[in-house]
């Protein structure tokens, strides 16, 4: 009816909604600590993160905010041993690059989308690179970040795939609901 309010959603409906807006992060989160598991493959852990937090970053934002960014940079590092920040601070970087240029990269196509990916992927491992440096007080060996950069960019088009598929059930369940 027109100028009658909309009853207040009950507790189903608030609880789905706020299960659909921490999916993304919780999803990331979970991800990362089964990759973090004796694989035998160090750089497997930035590798799961980084494309999530890329991808949600453009086509779901609200869903990856720099809080949940910080705190999965901070698993991130807690999970490798890594000098703590280095993962903080990459994504919180890639995040940032992510929301500020979304309008023009979820328009583009797939390839063009994993190309940006690549630039992310490189620059993500090159960060990664210098603040280890800088923190350690020593140059660490070149080969592991890039190998963690080509790992990175190899998994976007897997990562690419679920989660645009997992994105297009949410916005279904957004529309229906």
């Amino acid at each position: 009816m027109v100028g009658r309010p909309e009853p207040s959603p009950g507790l189903l409906r608030r609880l789905d909604a706020l299960a659909r807006a921490c999916l993304p992060a919780g999803l990331t989160a979970v991800l990362l600590v089964l990759a973090a598991g004796p694989s035998g493959v160090p750089a497997l852990v930035p590798a799961v993160v980084l494309p999530q937090v890329v991808f949600w970053s453009i086509f779901r934002p609200a869903a990856m905010p720099p809080p949940a960014c910080f705190a999965l940079g901070l698993l991130a590092d807690l999970l490798t041993l890594a000098p703590l920040g280095t993962g903080v601070l990459t994504l919180l970087v890639a995040h940032g690059l992510s929301v500020s240029w979304r309008r023009f990269l979820a328009r583009q196509t797939f390839l063009f989308v994993w190309l940006a990916f690549c630039g992310f992927a490189l620059g993500a491992a090159g960060l990664g690179f210098v603040l280890t440096a800088a923190l350690q007080w020593q140059v660490p060996p070149f080969a592991p970040a890039l190998h963690q950069a080509v790992l990175t960019a190899g998994l976007y088009p897997a990562f690419a795939f679920l989660l645009g598929r997992l994105h297009a059930v949410l916005l279904r369940a957004e529309e229906q609901g």
